[in-house]
This record gives structure tokens, C-alpha cells and sequence, in this order.
């Protein structure tokens, strides 16, 4: 992936014939990072443990439990395949239970940290490999939450605990990588309208997030695809163990 200010104009992003993977890409936040990267004219290969529609939009979906080695293998494999190589990865998958603390039980910690951090680590670490190998650079952006920052609400400390320790990683894959011309970046959404945030939070809770907010409403996953595209992209070229804010100001660092 060439560099703006590398024989890049500045007007170009690199998006287009980018070779993208986007996991979590059923829907929400994923769904539109997808198809966001699909309209900047990048080839998309769209993953998630559900199965996602024929018409997504992508060159290809495959169906992948980021829990599963042999299915991470499968899934960096079939996208280099498919797609002739890999520039950017974004990685949207994740999971939350919400339960108070005295409620959390060992089967609940287990599922959010395989899936949000032991998954997300093997995963950025052999997507990185490849793009090594490779030599020409890529793109790293992985979800995390303002819960890495606050230490969660309405019941996800344990998944905050799990997207916290996902910013750390990234740092350390940005500080290995960078090197290779490799930039490994977090987007922190705040209260997005999806069904993560909407479906087990209650209404008291919700409103009190949107108060606290100064744009004062809830955001969009288009607008948190927006953020991911500008860290996948040539604009975003020398940033990287960034974790940008992406909520309507609701926590402000």
C-alpha cells in the first residue's frame, strides 16, 4: 500500500483495488465497514461466524469462528487467494454479555476474551506475517470500545476488560509491525445504534448515555465505518498505535 507523500496524491486514498478483509461483516458496525470499502472501490472479502448475504457486495464471504485456529488459517488463506494478497484488514468482530459483576461467570469471561482478545491477537499477528512477506506495508484496524477507556456500563466489565487489553495489543503489533511499513490502529466507537448496543441495555440506561453525549443522539455505524476507512487508507499513512474517538463526545481524551 503506497504512502501518500510516496509518489501518492493527496486526493487518493489507496482505496481503490485495495485488497480488504472485514470480519464481524453480518452486520452493525461490520456490515457497514464492508460495504463502505466495497463503494471506495476496494476488493472485499467479508467474514463472520453467521453467514452473510450473497448480495453483500464483497468479492467473496467466508463463514469463520475467530476462535478456531484452523479457521483463522482457512480465512487468511482463502482471502489471499481470492484476492491475490492482502492490504488491510479490519477487524469488527467481537462479542458482549452483559451481567453484573456478581453475575459474571467463567464461561461469560472465557467467551469475550477468546473472541475479542486471544482471537483478535493470533489473528492481526498472521494477517501482519503475511503482509510482511509481502513487503509492500498494510493496514491493521481493529474495533475496541469506549469501555477500554471507562471500564464499561450496564453491565460489561468484563467485555471492557477484554477491549482494553485489544489497545494494548495493538500498540505492541504497531511497535513490531511499523517496520514493515505495517500501521496498527483501534477505533473507539461510543453508543452506536446497533443491536450490540440496543438489544440488552435498558431505556434508562440508554438515555442517560445520549445525555451524556454533547452531539446528543446516538451515532451511526456508518459514521464509525467512516473512521475505519480513513485509518485503512494511504491518508492515514503515518499514524498508527492510535486508538481514535468516535463518540459524539460522550468521553473526551
Amino acid at each position: 500500500m503506497s504512502p501518500v507523500g510516496g509518489g501518492m496524491s493527496p486526493l487518493d486514498d489507496g482505496l481503490a483495488g485495495a485488497r480488504v478483509l472485514v470480519t464481524g461483516a453480518a452486520g452493525g458496525i461490520g456490515a457497514a465497514v464492508a460495504d463502505a470499502f466495497v463503494e471506495a472501490g476496494s476488493a472485499v472479502v467479508a467474514s463472520d461466524v453467521a453467514g452473510l448475504p450473497r448480495d453483500s457486495g464483497a468479492r467473496a464471504t467466508v463463514r469463520a469462528d475467530l476462535r478456531s485456529a484452523a479457521d483463522r488459517t482457512r480465512l487468511l488463506a482463502a482471502t489471499a487467494e481470492e484476492l491475490g494478497g492482502l492490504d488491510v484488514v479490519a477487524h469488527l468482530a467481537g462479542v458482549l454479555r452483559r451481567r453484573e459483576i456478581d453475575e459474571v461467570t467463567e464461561d461469560d469471561w472465557d467467551l469475550q476474551h477468546d473472541v475479542n482478545l486471544k482471537a483478535s491477537f493470533f489473528l492481526l499477528r498472521d494477517a501482519a506475517e503475511l503482509m510482511r512477506r509481502q513487503g509492500t506495508g498494510g493496514r491493521l484496524v481493529a474495533a475496541t470500545s469506549q469501555g477500554w477507556w471507562s471500564g464499561g456500563y450496564g453491565g460489561s466489565s468484563v467485555y471492557a476488560a477484554s477491549k482494553g487489553g485489544l489497545v494494548s495489543l495493538c500498540r505492541g503489533l504497531a511497535r513490531t509491525y511499523g517496520p514493515a511499513g505495517i500501521t496498527v490502529n483501534t477505533v473507539a466507537p461510543g453508543a452506536v445504534d446497533t443491536a450490540m448496543l440496543t438489544d440488552d441495555l435498558s431505556e434508562q440506561a440508554l438515555a442517560g448515555i445520549v445525555s451524556a453525549t454533547p452531539l446528543g443522539r446516538l451515532g451511526t455505524a456508518q459514521e464509525v465505518a467512516s473512521a475505519v476507512l480513513f485509518l485503512g487508507s494511504a491518508r492515514a499513512s503515518f499514524v498508527t498505535a492510535a486508538t481514535l474517538n468516535v463518540s459524539g463526545g460522550w468521553l473526551a481524551y
